[in-house]
């Protein structure tokens, strides 16, 4: 029998090391990190693509208003034509690899006009009882300037929690407050046929809410001044 040397007992012995497979290199794996930052900016880019519309159609209008000099209804029809080409503009993006893309855009901009249009009507002539201290409010509410409507009714759709504690005065509410009577007040009925202002209620509600309202009002170019006179309100006007 032929006998087994050193040599080929440690070949035997270090058979399982030439035959391993090597290790095939590992796929990188995504970062967890990076997937949260990517779905974090697509949700803040959808958000603000939702936003837009909102935000376009009342600063709009107060910039035709304000700045323009604008007749009220002209300055919110000039906020609605706004909002119409913005949409547009999303629905152009969304159809342009379809075909018979005219057809669908002159259908898709009809339904825009209508729904746009549908909200700031909503908005001029109906304030919800939630969103109303009384039924007084909610008697004098078209009395306040077309655009305040719409803007009040658009932070309506974000804040649940908007009351209006005020919009017209008289002369009588004022000495019936035990207050001197502000004649230059905007709770007056002005020139332009409209109050130009309201109080919000911020008493009970968180003060980082009352400063974001603040801030998205003046965001929106319609001014606002912290009063704490018969009780802590926020006071929202237009300028005349």
């Amino acid at each position: 029998m032929e006998e087994i040397r050193q040599k080929d007992i440690d070949w035997l012995l270090n058979l399982n090391e030439e035959f391993v497979r090597p290790e095939l290199p590992s796929k990188p794996k995504i970062k967890s990190r990076f997937r949260f930052s990517t779905l974090l900016v697509g949700a803040a880019l959808v958000i603000t693509l939702a936003i837009l519309p909102f935000f376009l159609l009342v600063r709009t209008s107060v910039y035709l208003e304000q700045i323009m000099q604008l007749n009220p209804w002209l300055s919110l029809l000039g906020g609605i034509l706004s909002v119409i080409f913005l949409l547009g503009f999303y629905v152009l993006l969304l159809i342009r690899k379809l075909e018979n893309r005219r057809l669908i855009m002159r259908y898709a901009m009809r339904g825009v006009s209508v729904m746009v249009a549908g909200f700031c009507l909503y908005g001029l002539f109906y304030i919800s009882s939630l969103n109303a201290k009384d039924d007084n409010i909610r008697e004098v509410y078209r009395s306040l300037h077309p655009v305040m409507r719409v803007a009040v009714s658009t932070l309506t759709l974000a804040d649940k929690d908007l009351v209006i504690t005020d919009i017209s005065r008289t002369q009588e509410d004022y000495r019936r407050m035990g207050l001197p009577v502000n004649e230059s007040s905007l709770h007056f009925r002005q020139a332009s046929g409209f109050v130009h202002a309201i109080d919000l209620r911020t008493i009970g509600q968180p003060e980082w809410r009352n400063k974001l309202l603040e801030f998205t009002f003046k965001a929106l170019g319609i001014h606002t001044i912290r009063h704490v006179g018969t009780a802590d309100h926020l006071h929202v006007y237009l300028q005349v």
